[in-house]
């Protein structure tokens, strides 16, 4: 039977995180910054990289594998380019720092390309390539997985994992395109999500070692992951795992930590944010005018029979934001269950809807 979930203010879940992130010797500053990011996922429907996120980011904080007071620095820089260092903090503050840069770069140049090294899982890639087309620019992000979870095309080693990649290209009128996407048919963090509300999930997602589906996200390190496409999905990941880690000086491969369960360990997790000014190419709102022509063709196309409209990437995303503002963001009972126990961990407050 599917629990009811609870509905949260923005606010008190940004405040809670916000307390429990200080409890372990994050910085105020630090603190706020990564807390609401984590809630801007939550207000997107990223939910299993918002506060479901908070029990693994303790347990590094706690055993050391992340290192509470990070000093973010740039430590190589060319006119476009530049190599962020995340000194092993929490991952969103590598990655704001790189979003800036890069749209810095992009604002003198026409385009600004950061890689990241050093740095830890840092919430959905969607909240770096939105701060890039809130400039007028089409963003692009890529992540080497926090985990290995996927085998080679063929293989059954683990050496890659979902590699995600995401891309947005702002509109006019219309919503902003985003993609989001895992290189695999779910992302891990679907797959956590789903053991913790004790669900099955759909079979195409995994399969075990003798390539039988697998359908209970318990059981996730007994599987492997499936790349999107079979060969193809494999392949992307792979030049995602070169580019934004191998390039960068951080992990990929066998190198790779799984930042869940080895929590006293570095990840020297590797990404990248690329910016490209559309004004680079010329003037920003006839693209924009013509980037909402294009979408609004999309969208009015005939779809499949007693099928659904045709849809934009990313286009309910706004709706949903405007929703949780207005009436809260809803958590399950069991995370809110989790939430309650790292309280009494932590000794801060709990976490109340009202």
């Amino acid at each position: 039977m599917t629990q009811s979930r609870m509905n949260f203010p923005a606010k008190k879940i940004e405040q809670f995180l916000s307390d429990a992130l200080m409890a372990l010797n994050v910085p105020a500053a630090d603190s706020h910054t990564v807390a609401g990011l984590m809630v801007e996922a939550d207000l997107l429907g990223y939910d299993t990289h918002g506060t479901f996120r908070l029990r693994q980011y303790v347990n590094r904080l706690r055993d050391g594998g992340n290192n509470p007071v990070a000093h973010v620095r740039t430590v190589h820089e060319q006119q476009a380019t530049a190599i962020v260092d995340g000194d092993n903090g929490l991952g969103h503050l590598a990655m704001r720092h790189a979003s800036d840069l890069a749209i810095e770069k992009a604002r003198a140049n026409g385009i600004g390309w950061v890689g990241v090294r050093n740095s830890n899982h840092a919430g959905p890639a969607s909240l770096y390539v939105n701060m890039v087309a809130e400039n007028d620019m089409i963003g692009i992000v890529g992540a080497v997985g926090s985990a290995n979870h996927v085998a080679p095309f063929g293989g059954l080693d683990l050496l890659l994992g979902t590699n995600p990649l995401a891309i947005a290209i702002p509109a006019g009128e219309k919503p902003v395109f985003v993609l989001d996407m895992a290189t695999t048919n779910a992302a891990a963090g679907k797959i956590k999500v789903l053991a913790q509300r004790g669900e099955q999930m759909p079979e195409g997602w995994m399969v075990d070692r003798e390539g039988n589906p697998l359908t209970d996200p318990t059981r996730q390190s007994d599987g492997l992951l499936l790349p999107i496409g079979g060969a193809k999905g494999y392949g992307l990941a792979m030049a995602i795992g070169l580019i934004a880690g191998t390039l960068n000086g951080a992990a990929f491969g066998k190198d790779v930590v799984n930042f869940t369960k080895q929590t006293a360990t570095a990840t020297n997790t590797g990404q990248f944010v690329a910016a490209i000014s559309i004004e680079a190419f010329g003037p920003v709102d006839a693209f924009k005018s013509t980037v909402d022509g294009i979408f609004g063709s999309f969208c009015e196309s005939t779809p499949f029979p007693d099928g659904n409209p045709v849809r934009i990437p990313g286009q309910d995303r706004g709706n949903v934001r405007r929703e949780r503002e207005k009436n809260g963001i809803p958590l399950h009972p069991n995370l809110v269950k989790a939430l309650t126990e790292i309280a009494s961990e932590l000794n801060i407050q709990e976490l109340v809807a009202h």
